[in-house]
């Protein structure tokens, strides 16, 4: 049975370079996986998740009008997803974090978002509050 996982910590505590690892053992095993990452972070380069180890992978991009359900569905038909990868997932919208929930209960693929919680001013962000709502573990 899929769940929705929110792995959230600090800014540099090392949440992309986890995400690339859990990529890779997937994809290690044969098994194939679908990365996200916001259109908003231009840190690095568009269209990638990448660690400060100089490791990175291609990855979609979300902004704030993505379905994920819809292009996740649409990936699905052409190929097996055996996990969806999400960086910088305080990003997200409530819709979106309910899209996710949507992939892990109709879809049956496990989501491992990654982001912070809150803002410099303690603020938690809209992905990262709908994430600790409804995130599985």
């Amino acid at each position: 049975m899929a769940q929705l996982y929110f792995y959230y910590s600090s800014m540099n505590a090392g949440k992309s370079t986890h995400l690339l690892q859990s990529s890779y053992n997937y994809n290690e095993c044969g098994l194939n996986t679908v990365l996200y990452t916001a259109k908003i972070d231009d840190r690095y380069a568009k269209g990638k998740v990448s660690s400060r180890l100089g490791i990175n992978a291609d990855a979609q991009l979300f902004s704030k009008k993505t379905d994920l359900l819809a292009e996740i569905t649409a990936i699905q038909t052409g190929r097996d997803i055996a996990c969806v990868l999400i960086d910088e997932a305080q990003f997200l919208t409530k819709l979106q974090v309910k899209q996710l929930t949507d992939i892990v209960d109709e879809l049956n693929i496990p989501v491992l978002a990654y982001g912070i919680r809150t803002d410099f001013l303690g603020q938690t962000f809209t992905g990262s509050a709908a994430l600790l709502a409804w995130a599985d573990k």
